[in-house]
């Protein structure tokens, strides 16, 4: 069973194996800035076998205004019977991947552990690791027998902004978006710009290789522990801009065996929905 990365080599070799441990793989490519642009990438050409998950629609709630951040969770028997439709149940080994360096492919991974399912694992490196190492991909349109999913849900993975506002000392929050969103410049996706108060900066992106692939578990640990000082890393909370790419985060701390880290879902883009709450940005404006 893989619980956090999965290279490709190792994912070709489930292909050939399959019976053993029944396998469900799910394309998760996904732009902001043109959401249907992986979903047409995905009909082009896929890992055989696999089926498309697409952010906004299967992994994401519906937003509210005001209320929410950019994407909300997903209700959990709507998502259940989504993931028994895909075909997957207990027994059964997920492989999730995309072309941004897990960090779509980690929300699905992240959702699946919530839900109490632990055989799931991003294909490090992504579709390009995959095409680089010339494995076989597909334009196949497929779909899988559909299943029962029994979710049993983990509620200590996660944290609201009230757990947010009521932080103890011992506890460390951390900020998954990159340097120039956390210090407010460059926002182009939310009305507010800045961080909440008491976080650290943690960049996702800074967890990958050059080469788009994860750096090693002994360079991950040695990068979150200098980030997360005395703080133990069950007391690690991610957050983000909406709740995505800080599960990429919080799948390098598990690969390093620093586990227990829990995401502030609703993230920067939530927070930021209550004036009330504060921000660190000098001359931020909540709209």
């Amino acid at each position: 069973m893989h619980t956090t990365l999965i290279s490709p080599q190792q994912t070709s070799e489930f292909f050939k194996n399959s019976e053993v441990l029944p396998l469900v793989i799910l394309d998760t490519r996904f732009s902001l800035a043109e959401p249907e642009r992986g979903r047409r990438a995905f009909a082009e050409a896929h890992l055989p076998g696999a089926q498309y998950a697409h952010l906004d629609q299967d992994l994401s709630g519906p937003v509210i205004s005001g209320v929410t951040g950019r994407h909300p969770l997903p209700d959990i028997a709507v998502f259940a019977e989504k993931l028994g439709q895909w075909g997957v149940t207990d027994g059964v080994q997920v492989v999730a991947y995309d072309d941004a360096g897990g960090a779509i492919a980690a929300r699905l991974w992240w959702l699946l552990r919530w839900l109490g399912h632990d055989a799931v694992a991003v294909l490090d490196g992504g579709w390009q690791a995959w095409v680089a190492g010339q494995y076989p991909v597909s334009s196949e349109k497929c779909s899988a027998k559909p299943k029962i999913f029994k979710p049993r849900p983990r509620p200590e993975m996660l944290v609201d902004a009230s757990q947010i506002l009521a932080m103890r000392n011992e506890e460390r929050l951390l900020d998954s978006r990159s340097p120039d969103r956390f210090r407010g410049e460059n926002e182009t996706l939310d009305p507010v710009g800045g961080h909440i108060p008491g976080a650290a900066t943690a960049f996702f992106g800074d967890t990958a290789t050059p080469a788009g692939t994860s750096r090693s578990p002994e360079e991950l640990r040695s990068y979150f522990q200098a980030i997360l000082g005395s703080a133990r890393p069950e007391n690690a909370i991610f957050y983000c801009g909406s709740g995505v790419t800080a599960c990429r985060n919080i799948l390098a701390m598990e690969h390093a065996g620093l586990t227990g880290a829990k995401l502030y879902a609703g993230s920067w883009s939530e927070w930021i929905t209550d004036a009330g709450r504060p921000v660190v940005c000098p001359g931020a404006t909540h709209f």
